[in-house]
């Protein structure tokens, strides 16, 4: 990728997910346009390996934070740990998430919290408590998915919870403004990661994927870095499509 715009200098991200996929592409994205970055993951090991990587794509500095989403309390101490580190919070990218695979009929109530609460609370949690962290200017970007608007069968509480994160975009969208912060969602499509190649609606053949219709996670992270930066400063609680244009075949 040619060197772009220097759209973070002096600006923090904290980005969930970080360990690879989307969420280390995004990081890496953010760093190389010069913003500090903290990557966020539940497993220490590969959390620190990919904030190495982020450093060696050009960012000034990196903190690479164990955390899990679902536990406000460990959602705050990463927020402190952010703010004590770099003075700041600029920006928070909602990335980390869960699937589970499995018949509507035979989710359980564990099944559904689990994956709300990854996929629902967690980014609530960020957008709470970054709300009192960010100054005016701030942006959040949550991730949601094209299955918030469309969907498959067997991914029934993925589907709702990245539906009801496309909501609670909309309303957090309405409360930020007065505090000047953005906030706004992408839903990406296929995307060459593994949690794709992981559906057994792929792996047995139920469901096709056109290969022209996967992205990388570099190419949703260019949509992220946009609606973070401030060339997107006059959009906001917006729900936008990153999916090669998936959604509009007929």
């Amino acid at each position: 990728m040619p060197p772009g715009p220097m759209r973070f200098i002096d600006r923090v991200a904290i980005i969930t997910g970080a360990g690879s996929g989307i969420g280390l592409a995004t990081a890496i994205r953010i760093g190389s346009e010069g913003g500090r970055v903290v990557l966020v993951d539940l497993h220490q090991d590969k959390v620190e390996a990919a904030a190495q990587q982020v450093q060696a794509a050009g960012a000034p500095e990196t903190l690479a934070a164990v955390c899990d989403v679902g536990q406000e309390n460990q959602v705050i101490d990463t927020i402190n740990e952010t703010i004590k580190r770099f003075g700041r919070l600029d920006i928070v990218v909602n990335n980390a998430g869960m699937i589970l695979y499995k018949p509507l009929a035979e989710h359980t109530e564990q099944d559904w919290l689990a994956v709300l609460r990854v996929d629902l609370l967690g980014p609530f949690f960020f957008i709470k408590h970054a709300f009192g962290a960010m100054r005016p200017g701030g942006a959040i970007v949550n991730v949601s998915s094209i299955h918030a608007e469309q969907t498959t069968p067997l991914v029934a509480s993925y589907a709702a919870a990245k539906a009801g994160l496309v909501s609670l975009t909309r309303s957090a969208a309405i409360e930020g403004k007065p505090l000047g912060i953005r906030v706004n969602a992408i839903l990406p499509g296929a995307i060459d990661t593994p949690m794709l190649w992981n559906n057994p609606n792929i792996q047995s053949g139920a469901e096709h994927i056109n290969p022209a219709e996967v992205g990388k996670p570099d190419e949703v992270a260019s949509a992220i870095a946009f609606l973070a930066s401030d060339d997107a400063s006059f959009i906001q609680g917006e729900a936008l499509r990153v999916d090669g244009g998936r959604l509009s075949s007929l």
